[in-house]
């Protein structure tokens, strides 16, 4: 089966089945997509499908291979998600970090979609568990990517 990960053609040799996160993970050796809970709650395997946020531990390959998937390791070639990663640096947003490749692909796809959200947008759309419990930081750079820093703690 071919998949389209990163813009980058892949030939997988995998059951159709199999979810997208290990086949990111084990055959294509791209770690930063993380596993969590593999019950599509926790947010750590989150990657992009054709824009837009998608659980991978629960994805099955068969169900993108029409489809572009983009994992953490491309979020900065997009314009969004290198403003993104830049705001998350400056208000150093990651403790452990073990979660925050999944926040950041959840911010670039709300930020994508709504270039200005709202509070409510932020708070419906950054549902990733973060057990350092981060959130306040990830509002800020959501809010200053949105280009309201003053919105922020």
């Amino acid at each position: 089966m071919q998949l389209r990960i990163n813009n980058t053609m892949h030939e997988v040799d995998a059951d159709p089945d199999t979810p997208l996160l290990w086949v990111i993970r084990d055959d294509l050796g791209m770690t930063g997509t993380k596993y969590g809970c593999g019950l599509a709650q926790c947010g750590a395997c989150s990657v992009l499908i054709d824009g837009e946020i998608v659980r991978s531990c629960v994805t099955p390959i068969q169900s993108v291979a029409d489809r572009s998937v983009t994992t953490i390791e491309a979020i900065q070639a997009d314009p969004v998600g290198e403003k993104v990663v830049a705001a998350w640096v400056k208000h150093q947003v990651p403790q452990c970090g073990y979660c925050q490749s999944g926040q950041v692909m959840a911010a670039t796809a709300l930020l994508k979609q709504t270039p200005n959200p709202t509070e409510d947008d932020i708070a419906a759309a950054m549902v990733n568990l973060c057990r350092c419990g981060t959130y306040n930081f990830i509002k800020t750079a959501v809010n200053e990517v949105a280009g309201r820093e003053e919105a922020s703690l």
